[in-house]
């Protein structure tokens, strides 16, 4: 199992910029920065391949709708050139309440979306003359061929790589099954181990039938909080604010895919009542509805035996990178539970 950090978008970037230079010496293998409203994780990323040289770098995610598919892969190939063929691209549909509500972008058709921007940077890394005839996205633009505006051009620079690997966040059993099919990687957000199998085994295994061996195994890289101690019962509660937010207010009612991930968990009268309560502007009892049965699932904190049998758990559920983000007081507590638990994988 490979190891990996999980940065905060919320802030405090340059300290944790130090806390992945110390994590790449104790080699651990991926960074990943987020974006959500937030900084951008792209000139983020490009400042951290600068103080790095080993510890291959990623977006865990950027929205599908926010940037072209053109400029998607632009992007990825530029981070990929400044860090010698070290970045992998974290792809996610977001939610409404960013898209539409941050952006202005309609949130429609996210699989098909999502399928075609796979296909066009693919297209675009591989420095074909970029023609494309999809549902959502044709280049050139219709309006424009037979004009000189219209000849299909192809991206100046020479890729590193020609294909860069693609990881889809994806929770929906439709979503996951295109992300078995055609990406590099699967993204899930607060994994439960034993019960992975009963939410997306058969999606898997629908898009692994029809999977291009060429793409290889698919990484399953979940993401984690983790705090490693025989004292450390108090950190659960700091996991929860994220919790009840994503479960409470990433969404409208029954447009909240975590709130329904929660549900399929068999935590949904609880999943209600954490809605119930964020929706209502209770955000502290939200969190303290948050229970603590749900965060030790889904997360790695407790006793180095205890967080070693989740290690084992994880693994048996067919998780390959496990992306961690530690409930620390500070940079040394940080670097010390990263460092505990590459003792344990």
């Amino acid at each position: 199992m490979r190891t990996g950090i999980f940065l905060s978008y919320a802030g405090g970037f340059l300290e944790a910029v130090d806390e992945v230079v110390e994590c790449e010496k104790l080699g651990v293998d991926v960074a990943l920065v987020a974006e959500a409203y937030s900084y951008d994780a792209v000139s983020q990323l490009g400042f951290l391949a600068a103080r790095t040289s080993r510890i291959e770098l990623g977006t865990g995610v950027v929205p599908i709708y926010t940037r072209t598919p053109a400029l998607m892969a632009m992007t990825a190939a530029g981070i990929d050139y400044v860090s010698d063929g070290r970045f992998r691209l974290g792809l996610g549909t977001s939610g409404p309440q960013v898209v539409e509500g941050f952006h202005g972008v309609p949130f429609d058709a996210p699989l098909g979306r999502t399928r075609e921007v796979v296909e066009i940077c693919r297209q675009v890394w591989r420095r074909e003359r970029l023609s494309y005839e999809g549902k959502h996205y044709q280049l050139p633009l219709p309006a424009d061929r037979g004009t000189g505006l219209g000849k299909p051009l192809k991206l100046i620079n020479h890729p590193v790589r020609e294909q860069i690997p693609i990881t889809i966040a994806a929770l929906g059993p439709k979503n996951v099954e295109l992300t078995a099919e055609i990406a590099e990687g699967w993204q899930p957000v607060f994994f439960y181990p034993e019960k992975a199998d009963d939410v997306w085994g058969d999606a898997l295994r629908a898009g692994a039938s029809r999977r291009d061996p060429k793409l290889g195994p698919l990484d399953v890289m979940v993401s984690a909080s983790l705090a490693i101690g025989d004292d450390v019962d108090d950190r659960l509660a700091w996991a929860k604010p994220q919790l009840a937010l994503y479960i409470g207010g990433m969404g409208a009612r029954g447009k909240n895919f975590y709130h329904n991930l929660a549900t399929r968990y068999g935590f949904g009268e609880v999943a209600d009542h954490i809605q119930d309560l964020y929706l209502a502007g209770k955000k502290a009892e939200a969190v303290e509805a948050v229970p603590d049965e749900l965060v030790r699932q889904v997360s790695l904190v407790g006793p180095a035996g205890f967080v070693k049998e989740r290690l084992a758990a994880y693994a048996e559920a067919g998780v390959t990178t496990m992306l961690v983000h530690p409930l620390a007081t500070d940079r040394r507590e940080t670097v010390k539970f990263v460092e505990q638990l590459q003792s344990l994988v």
